[in-house]
């Protein structure tokens, strides 16, 4: 093939069938189909079926035909392709485009499975249903509304935590509170929380305590691919909100949690969204380093608010290493905590190991489930009726 052709036949806006750049070729080399299939070793059948536009190139007769005419097998096989691509019905490329983006921007088969977003594959009915999820044109870039009058993305976050934040604050509307949210009113609700975390049980009251000091409160239940702990924010100056996720079902990991994105809003920070908060190996949760101060703050401040640090480092000199259960449970008893928060933090300073007083370390999700707004774990909320 001439280069004048094979310049033209790229350039042209409906490319060829590759039978007849090879009907050209044969007069160009004045030979018949019957001197190619002999050439070639393929039949005169196949050869004409290719110059008659009925058959197309494969990758077998790409190479003959390259050997053939000494240019690139790739050729053939690139020719053959722009002509079936040509041939394609194109009305449905753009929808696939946009599905592509929008499942790129959220995890849409997860939050359908959830009941977050419509159950549609229909394009239109995807981007409706996620715009308004997502509270504004998608093409705009989403943005997370806190309090200040900001808007905040977080790119920090996976789609599947992004997804679960923007839950929490679609929910928080719906989150009922009982009376005006007062700063002044913070220490009440703190030693009312901390008073509540001598036992499991009175996790249920965790929802109330807050509903009355003006903090909506929520439980959901992460996405997969999700490592979301727990988020505080503003749904506007006067209205502080904390989702947490139950991620680890014990009953230091719940306190902690709740007490960091407590402090978050005693502390007024605008926003904070806790991915990885707590981490578990073999068992062991501990706390992560915060790699900014307000994070750090929180984490200290939490720690402190459910054991004083002093207390906790005199109770260590004085029983390390002989943490039995007896002098466990005198010393909550004297801080008028639950055993199990102890634990938790022994773990974390690395005196105890894992597998030490489990028994202390009870579940917590199902109580508060039982009383906190909850999206998950069989539990769904419609947005009318929460």
């Amino acid at each position: 093939m001439s280069e004048t052709t094979a310049s033209a036949s790229a350039a042209s806006p409906n490319p060829p069938h590759p039978g007849k750049m090879l009907r050209s070729m044969l007069e160009s080399r004045g030979w018949t189909q019957d001197e190619l299939s002999t050439i070639t070793g393929w039949s005169r059948q196949t050869i004409g079926a290719i110059v008659g536009g009925r058959s197309s190139i494969t990758p077998s007769m790409a190479i003959a035909l390259g050997a053939a005419f000494g240019n690139d097998p790739a050729d053939w096989l690139q020719w053959n392709a722009q002509f079936e691509l040509s041939m394609v019905e194109t009305d449905d490329r753009g929808a696939v485009e946009r599905r592509g983006k929008l499942y790129s921007l959220a995890p849409i088969t997860d939050m359908q499975k959830r009941g977050w977003i419509t159950e549609s594959s229909d394009v239109s009915d995807l981007d409706e249903s996620l715009a308004s999820f997502f509270g504004g044109p998608l093409d705009q870039g989403i943005g997370f509304p806190v309090a200040t009058r900001r808007t905040i993305h977080l790119d920090e976050l996976n789609p599947w935590e992004r997804a679960w934040c923007f839950r929490a604050r679609q929910l928080a509307k719906f989150a009922p509170v009982e009376a005006p949210f007062s700063r002044n009113r913070l220490a009440s609700a703190e030693r009312e929380l901390r008073k509540a975390a001598a036992f499991p049980k009175e996790i249920r009251k965790v929802r109330r305590i807050l509903a009355e000091h003006g903090i909506r409160f929520m439980v959901i239940e992460p996405l997969p691919k999700t490592e979301m702990d727990g988020a505080a924010f503003w749904l506007d100056d006067d209205s502080p909100v904390i989702a947490l996720s139950v991620r680890f079902d014990r009953v230091d990991a719940f306190w902690f949690t709740l007490f960091h994105e407590f402090k978050h809003i005693e502390h007024g920070d605008a926003y904070s969204f806790d991915s990885n908060l707590l981490s578990e190996r073999n068992g062991k949760i501990t706390v992560l380093l915060a790699d900014n101060d307000a994070e750090q703050r929180a984490n200290v401040a939490a720690a402190n608010a459910l054991i004083p640090a002093d207390e906790l480092t005199s109770f260590v000199r004085r029983v390390a290493p002989l943490y039995s259960t007896d002098r466990l449970i005198q010393f909550a008893h004297r801080m008028q905590i639950h055993p199990g928060i102890i634990v938790g933090q022994l773990q974390h300073r690395g005196e105890l190991g894992y597998k030490a007083h489990r028994e202390l370390l009870v579940k917590v999700r199902a109580i508060v489930t039982g009383t906190a707004l909850t999206d998950g774990w069989g539990q769904s909320i419609s947005l009318s009726h929460p």
